[in-house]
Protein backbone atom coordinates (compact mmCIF):
# COMPACT_ATOMS: atom_id res chain seq x y z
CA UNK A 1 0.00 0.00 0.00
CA UNK A 2 1.10 3.07 -0.95
CA UNK A 3 0.99 5.99 1.88
CA UNK A 4 -0.47 9.13 -0.36
CA UNK A 5 -2.03 11.03 2.41
CA UNK A 6 1.38 11.89 3.46
CA UNK A 7 1.88 14.23 0.18
CA UNK A 8 -0.82 16.45 0.67
CA UNK A 9 0.86 18.87 0.97
CA UNK A 10 2.54 18.46 -2.47
CA UNK A 11 -1.21 18.26 -3.53
CA UNK A 12 -2.38 21.24 -2.06
CA UNK A 13 0.49 23.19 -3.90
CA UNK A 14 0.34 21.72 -7.37
CA UNK A 15 -3.53 22.91 -7.65
CA UNK A 16 -3.05 26.06 -5.65
CA UNK A 17 -0.44 27.37 -8.52
CA UNK A 18 -2.85 26.09 -11.33
CA UNK A 19 -5.99 27.43 -10.06
CA UNK A 20 -4.32 31.05 -8.97
CA UNK A 21 -2.66 30.86 -12.68
CA UNK A 22 -5.80 30.59 -14.35
CA UNK A 23 -7.54 33.18 -12.07
CA UNK A 24 -5.06 35.85 -12.73
CA UNK A 25 -5.51 34.85 -16.05
CA UNK A 26 -9.09 35.27 -15.74
CA UNK A 27 -8.90 38.76 -13.95
CA UNK A 28 -6.03 40.25 -16.53
CA UNK A 29 -6.54 38.91 -19.47
CA UNK A 30 -10.68 37.19 -19.62
CA UNK A 31 -12.20 35.33 -22.79
CA UNK A 32 -12.29 35.49 -26.15
CA UNK A 33 -15.75 35.09 -26.72
CA UNK A 34 -17.72 33.33 -29.73
CA UNK A 35 -20.20 34.89 -32.49
CA UNK A 36 -23.01 33.03 -29.71
CA UNK A 37 -22.02 35.36 -26.92
CA UNK A 38 -21.49 38.45 -28.00
CA UNK A 39 -24.06 38.27 -31.31
CA UNK A 40 -22.79 39.88 -35.11
CA UNK A 41 -22.18 38.19 -38.25
CA UNK A 42 -20.00 35.39 -38.74
CA UNK A 43 -18.63 35.18 -42.78
CA UNK A 44 -16.09 32.94 -44.39
CA UNK A 45 -15.36 33.43 -48.33
CA UNK A 46 -13.12 31.50 -50.04
CA UNK A 47 -10.80 33.18 -52.52
CA UNK A 48 -9.50 31.60 -56.08
CA UNK A 49 -6.10 33.60 -55.17
CA UNK A 50 -3.84 35.52 -52.71
CA UNK A 51 -5.31 39.28 -52.02
CA UNK A 52 -4.24 41.62 -49.00
CA UNK A 53 -5.79 42.33 -45.87
CA UNK A 54 -5.23 45.13 -46.07
CA UNK A 55 -7.54 45.99 -49.19
CA UNK A 56 -10.30 44.23 -47.60
CA UNK A 57 -10.57 45.71 -44.95
CA UNK A 58 -10.69 49.13 -46.73
CA UNK A 59 -13.56 47.70 -48.18
CA UNK A 60 -15.35 46.48 -45.47
CA UNK A 61 -15.32 50.30 -44.27
CA UNK A 62 -16.40 51.41 -47.39
CA UNK A 63 -19.13 49.25 -47.08
CA UNK A 64 -19.82 50.63 -43.44
CA UNK A 65 -19.82 47.41 -41.93
CA UNK A 66 -17.60 47.11 -38.45
CA UNK A 67 -15.15 44.67 -38.26
CA UNK A 68 -14.58 42.98 -34.93
CA UNK A 69 -12.09 40.45 -36.52
CA UNK A 70 -10.29 39.56 -39.78
CA UNK A 71 -7.73 36.87 -41.13
CA UNK A 72 -6.54 35.57 -44.63
CA UNK A 73 -5.32 31.89 -44.07
CA UNK A 74 -4.67 29.96 -47.34
CA UNK A 75 -7.50 31.68 -49.57
CA UNK A 76 -9.79 31.36 -47.00
CA UNK A 77 -11.45 35.14 -45.69
CA UNK A 78 -12.93 34.85 -42.24
CA UNK A 79 -14.17 37.96 -40.75
CA UNK A 80 -16.58 38.55 -37.85
CA UNK A 81 -18.53 41.92 -37.74
CA UNK A 82 -21.42 44.00 -36.19
CA UNK A 83 -24.85 42.25 -37.46
CA UNK A 84 -25.77 42.92 -41.27
CA UNK A 85 -28.44 41.11 -43.13
CA UNK A 86 -28.85 39.67 -46.28
CA UNK A 87 -28.84 42.54 -48.58
CA UNK A 88 -25.47 43.96 -47.13
CA UNK A 89 -24.08 41.05 -47.16
CA UNK A 90 -24.42 40.10 -50.40
CA UNK A 91 -23.36 43.87 -51.46
CA UNK A 92 -20.07 43.00 -49.48
CA UNK A 93 -19.57 40.41 -51.65
CA UNK A 94 -19.90 41.97 -54.89
CA UNK A 95 -18.19 44.67 -54.54
CA UNK A 96 -15.17 42.66 -52.92
CA UNK A 97 -15.25 40.70 -56.59
CA UNK A 98 -15.12 43.62 -58.59
CA UNK A 99 -12.69 46.01 -57.11
CA UNK A 100 -10.13 42.90 -56.51
CA UNK A 101 -10.40 40.84 -59.41
CA UNK A 102 -11.57 37.62 -58.05
CA UNK A 103 -14.04 35.53 -57.22
CA UNK A 104 -15.42 34.31 -54.14
CA UNK A 105 -17.40 31.34 -52.98
CA UNK A 106 -19.35 31.89 -49.71
CA UNK A 107 -18.72 29.23 -46.86
CA UNK A 108 -20.46 30.62 -44.15
CA UNK A 109 -22.89 33.33 -43.23
CA UNK A 110 -24.15 33.36 -39.68
CA UNK A 111 -26.05 36.13 -37.58
CA UNK A 112 -26.98 35.85 -34.61
CA UNK A 113 -27.84 38.02 -31.48
CA UNK A 114 -26.22 37.89 -28.12
CA UNK A 115 -28.81 36.64 -26.19
CA UNK A 116 -28.29 32.69 -27.31
CA UNK A 117 -25.37 33.15 -24.97
CA UNK A 118 -27.04 34.35 -22.50
CA UNK A 119 -29.87 32.03 -22.43
CA UNK A 120 -27.37 29.33 -22.47
CA UNK A 121 -25.09 30.33 -19.50
CA UNK A 122 -28.30 30.74 -17.39
CA UNK A 123 -29.81 27.64 -18.04
CA UNK A 124 -26.31 25.92 -17.78
CA UNK A 125 -25.90 27.45 -14.45
CA UNK A 126 -29.37 26.35 -12.91
CA UNK A 127 -28.32 22.72 -14.64
CA UNK A 128 -25.29 22.70 -12.67
CA UNK A 129 -26.95 24.26 -9.36
CA UNK A 130 -29.42 21.00 -9.63
CA UNK A 131 -27.18 18.65 -10.59
CA UNK A 132 -24.89 19.45 -7.85
CA UNK A 133 -27.50 19.49 -5.40
CA UNK A 134 -28.84 15.94 -6.72
CA UNK A 135 -25.28 14.76 -6.47
CA UNK A 136 -25.01 16.14 -3.00
CA UNK A 137 -28.56 14.60 -1.68
CA UNK A 138 -27.49 11.03 -3.51
CA UNK A 139 -24.03 10.69 -2.10
CA UNK A 140 -25.09 12.08 1.62
CA UNK A 141 -28.43 9.09 1.05
CA UNK A 142 -25.69 6.38 -0.47
CA UNK A 143 -22.97 6.76 1.83
CA UNK A 144 -24.83 7.87 4.53
CA UNK A 145 -22.79 11.07 5.55
CA UNK A 146 -22.41 14.28 4.29
CA UNK A 147 -18.92 14.40 4.44
CA UNK A 148 -18.35 11.84 1.37
CA UNK A 149 -20.98 13.94 -0.68
CA UNK A 150 -19.37 17.50 0.34
CA UNK A 151 -15.48 15.92 -0.61
CA UNK A 152 -16.99 15.42 -3.56
CA UNK A 153 -18.59 18.58 -4.43
CA UNK A 154 -15.63 20.76 -3.45
CA UNK A 155 -13.53 18.07 -5.72
CA UNK A 156 -15.50 19.21 -8.53
CA UNK A 157 -15.48 22.57 -7.98
CA UNK A 158 -11.87 22.24 -8.09
CA UNK A 159 -11.84 20.36 -11.57
CA UNK A 160 -14.37 23.42 -13.05
CA UNK A 161 -12.42 26.25 -11.54
CA UNK A 162 -9.19 23.99 -13.46
CA UNK A 163 -10.66 24.38 -16.65
CA UNK A 164 -12.17 27.72 -16.89
CA UNK A 165 -8.92 28.71 -15.78
CA UNK A 166 -6.81 27.06 -17.98
CA UNK A 167 -8.99 27.76 -20.81
CA UNK A 168 -8.66 31.55 -19.78
CA UNK A 169 -4.98 31.13 -20.87
CA UNK A 170 -5.33 29.28 -23.71
CA UNK A 171 -7.84 31.82 -24.95
CA UNK A 172 -5.25 34.59 -24.41
CA UNK A 173 -2.32 32.91 -25.92
CA UNK A 174 -3.65 30.69 -28.63
CA UNK A 175 -7.28 32.37 -29.09
CA UNK A 176 -9.85 30.20 -28.17
CA UNK A 177 -13.39 31.39 -27.68
CA UNK A 178 -15.72 30.58 -25.64
CA UNK A 179 -18.68 29.29 -26.98
CA UNK A 180 -21.26 26.41 -26.55
CA UNK A 181 -18.99 23.55 -27.36
CA UNK A 182 -17.00 25.17 -24.52
CA UNK A 183 -19.79 24.82 -21.88
CA UNK A 184 -20.71 21.34 -23.14
CA UNK A 185 -16.89 20.16 -21.93
CA UNK A 186 -17.76 22.00 -18.29
CA UNK A 187 -20.35 20.22 -17.97
CA UNK A 188 -18.29 17.00 -19.13
CA UNK A 189 -15.64 17.80 -16.70
CA UNK A 190 -17.89 17.74 -13.76
CA UNK A 191 -19.72 14.57 -14.47
CA UNK A 192 -16.61 13.22 -14.96
CA UNK A 193 -14.80 14.27 -11.85
CA UNK A 194 -17.88 12.40 -9.14
CA UNK A 195 -17.66 9.35 -11.47
CA UNK A 196 -14.25 8.61 -10.33
CA UNK A 197 -14.24 9.77 -6.86
CA UNK A 198 -17.51 7.64 -6.37
CA UNK A 199 -15.16 4.40 -7.19
CA UNK A 200 -12.74 5.42 -4.23
CA UNK A 201 -15.11 6.26 -2.19
CA UNK A 202 -17.23 3.32 -2.47
CA UNK A 203 -13.83 1.33 -1.79
CA UNK A 204 -13.41 3.39 1.83
CA UNK A 205 -17.13 2.47 2.59
CA UNK A 206 -16.71 -1.50 1.57
CA UNK A 207 -13.36 -0.76 4.08
CA UNK A 208 -15.15 0.89 6.84
CA UNK A 209 -17.86 -1.90 6.79
CA UNK A 210 -15.83 -4.84 6.99
CA UNK A 211 -13.02 -3.69 9.36
CA UNK A 212 -15.02 -1.10 11.46
CA UNK A 213 -14.04 2.35 12.05
CA UNK A 214 -10.32 3.23 12.49
CA UNK A 215 -8.03 4.95 10.99
CA UNK A 216 -9.34 6.91 7.72
CA UNK A 217 -6.03 7.86 5.98
CA UNK A 218 -5.44 4.19 6.60
CA UNK A 219 -8.87 2.83 4.64
CA UNK A 220 -8.04 6.52 2.14
CA UNK A 221 -4.55 4.70 0.74
CA UNK A 222 -5.60 1.46 0.80
CA UNK A 223 -8.60 2.65 -1.49
CA UNK A 224 -6.14 4.84 -3.61
CA UNK A 225 -3.80 2.53 -3.81
CA UNK A 226 -6.34 -0.73 -5.32
CA UNK A 227 -8.05 1.82 -7.83
CA UNK A 228 -5.16 3.93 -8.57
CA UNK A 229 -4.35 1.41 -11.97
CA UNK A 230 -7.55 0.89 -13.21
CA UNK A 231 -8.42 4.93 -12.83
CA UNK A 232 -5.30 5.83 -15.23
CA UNK A 233 -6.11 3.10 -17.27
CA UNK A 234 -9.02 3.83 -17.80
CA UNK A 235 -7.98 7.90 -18.11
CA UNK A 236 -5.28 7.02 -20.01
CA UNK A 237 -7.52 5.55 -23.21
CA UNK A 238 -9.96 8.86 -22.97
CA UNK A 239 -6.65 10.86 -23.18
CA UNK A 240 -4.84 8.89 -26.05
CA UNK A 241 -8.19 9.55 -28.24
CA UNK A 242 -8.67 13.12 -27.33
CA UNK A 243 -5.06 13.78 -28.03
CA UNK A 244 -5.35 12.23 -31.68
CA UNK A 245 -8.65 14.31 -32.22
CA UNK A 246 -6.26 17.59 -30.94
CA UNK A 247 -3.28 16.74 -33.28
CA UNK A 248 -5.76 15.79 -36.22
CA UNK A 249 -9.08 17.21 -35.87
CA UNK A 250 -10.35 19.85 -37.19
CA UNK A 251 -10.01 23.58 -35.97
CA UNK A 252 -13.94 23.75 -35.35
CA UNK A 253 -13.43 21.01 -32.76
CA UNK A 254 -9.63 21.56 -31.26
CA UNK A 255 -10.54 24.20 -28.56
CA UNK A 256 -13.39 21.61 -27.46
CA UNK A 257 -11.59 18.80 -27.78
CA UNK A 258 -8.45 20.73 -25.90
CA UNK A 259 -11.10 21.34 -22.97
CA UNK A 260 -12.14 17.75 -22.58
CA UNK A 261 -8.39 16.61 -22.31
CA UNK A 262 -7.77 19.69 -19.32
CA UNK A 263 -10.91 18.20 -17.84
CA UNK A 264 -9.98 14.63 -17.99
CA UNK A 265 -6.67 15.39 -16.68
CA UNK A 266 -8.01 17.13 -13.92
CA UNK A 267 -10.91 15.15 -13.33
CA UNK A 268 -8.48 11.85 -12.80
CA UNK A 269 -6.12 13.74 -10.46
CA UNK A 270 -8.93 15.28 -8.42
CA UNK A 271 -10.52 11.97 -7.20
CA UNK A 272 -7.49 10.45 -5.46
CA UNK A 273 -5.64 13.87 -4.43
CA UNK A 274 -8.01 16.35 -3.96
CA UNK A 275 -11.47 14.66 -3.02
CA UNK A 276 -9.72 12.14 -1.28
CA UNK A 277 -7.48 14.61 1.04
CA UNK A 278 -11.03 16.78 1.34
CA UNK A 279 -12.94 13.30 3.04
CA UNK A 280 -9.89 13.00 5.01
CA UNK A 281 -9.72 15.90 6.87
CA UNK A 282 -13.47 16.51 7.32
CA UNK A 283 -13.81 12.81 8.86
CA UNK A 284 -10.38 14.08 11.30
CA UNK A 285 -12.39 17.23 11.91
CA UNK A 286 -15.89 15.77 12.58
CA UNK A 287 -14.14 13.21 15.24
Amino acid sequence: MIRFSKWIWLYVLISSIVIVSGLFSIVKFGYKYSIDFVGGTDLAYSLNKHVELKAVNNLFKENKIDVVAIKISQNILEARTKPIDEKQELKLRKNLEQKLSITIKSLRFETVGPILGKETIRKTLIASILATIGILVYMSFAFKGLNFALAAILAMIHDFMVVIGTYSLLSHFLGAEVDTMFVTAVLTTMSFSVHDTIVIFDKIREYIKSEGKGNIEYFADKAVTETMVRSVNNSMTIVFMLLALTLMGGATIKFFVAALLIGTITGTYSSPFIATPILIWLEKKKK
